[in-house]
């Protein structure tokens, strides 16, 4: 069985995009479409327009989208080895190969985790559409390049898939998109990349949506030093150093993209500092609905 989970908070149109997109693009009986949100009123709407006996809905408690998850592989969970796990968000839409790539990528049984490949649809003709074209390039690059190494890197929470079979739960006070992989990672599983399977992405278009998305996501990554200390780490400041300084250099084609470049050099050093500075005054990362930090830039259809 393949199970699909889109984990959602009332945009009931995206999410209908998000369920449809996954639908119409396999035919398989085994398939089963999931979403988790914690608003009736999303429910009644998709069961509304949603007319397929693959889908189904999971009223979420509202302790957030790790706590919702580990409800759901409790209650979804399979012995079979080739029962697969799709994790995605109900505010992003996937190419319509993304079923096929990941299903390709999971016949090597050492592969534990598949994550998909970010795509930004903001136009690169805006400052912030920019850098999210320059960060998800270099991310694209680096995983690239662990993938073919068979090292450890951490997923994509937009959009990664892992065996059923093999965790039941993990911890709450850190993104599922780290500590999944790495528990994969720890019984001897693979990880890969799958650059055909797309999921594409609306980011922020203001510098407070930006921050505030920004800030939570390093939060998040670095809470992981408190609870798996011996993890490799693939999301750091070090690494956005090492991987991406050269890279942003060459990555402009114009002036204005030069200036937009040395501007997000900026920006990335002042995200770390107050992440930093907020986690020393006890402002940790705590695991909430994406609502309760809601970046009104990043809606696309509700």
């Amino acid at each position: 069985m393949i199970d699909v989970v889109i984990t959602s908070y009332n945009e009931p149109k995206t999410t209908l995009r998000a369920v449809e997109t996954f639908l119409r693009q396999s035919s398989r009986k085994d398939l089963r479409v999931t979403v988790v949100d914690p608003f009736p009123e999303v429910e009644v709407f998709l069961r509304q327009h949603v007319n397929d006996e693959r889908f189904n809905f999971y009223p979420d408690p509202g302790e957030g989208k790790s706590y919702a998850l580990n409800l759901l592989f409790q209650e979804l969970k399979s012995a079979n080895s080739d029962g697969i796990f799709i994790l995605t968000d109900g505010d992003v839409f996937v190419s319509d190969n993304t079923i096929s790539a990941i299903v390709a990528a999971f016949e090597d049984k050492k592969v534990g985790c598949v994550t998909g490949r970010p795509v930004s649809i903001d136009n690169r003709d805006t400052k912030y559409g920019y850098w999210a074209h320059l960060f998800f390039s270099g991310i694209d690059r680096a995983r690239r390049y662990y993938s073919a190494q068979n090292l450890f890197f951490e997923c994509s929470g937009y959009l990664f898939a892992i065996r059923k079979s093999v965790i039941a739960d993990f911890p709450l006070n850190t993104s599922e998109d780290s500590i999944i992989p790495y528990l994969f990672w720890k019984k001897g599983y693979k990880i890969m990349y799958a650059p055909d399977a797309k999921v594409f992405v609306k980011n922020p278009t203001s510098w407070k949506d930006w921050l505030a998305q920004k800030v939570r996501n390093v939060k998040a990554h670095e809470n992981l030093n408190n609870i798996v200390p011996d993890m490799p780490r693939t999301k750091s400041f070090v690494n956005e150093m090492k991987w991406g300084a050269w890279f942003a250099l060459t990555f402009p084609r114009n002036l204005q993209e030069i200036w937009w470049t040395m501007q997000a050099f900026g920006a990335r050093l002042y995200l770390y500092y107050k992440s930093f500075t907020e986690m020393k005054r006890q402002k940790s990362y705590q695991d909430g609905w994406r609502g309760e930090h809601t970046t009104e830039s990043t809606k696309l259809l509700d």
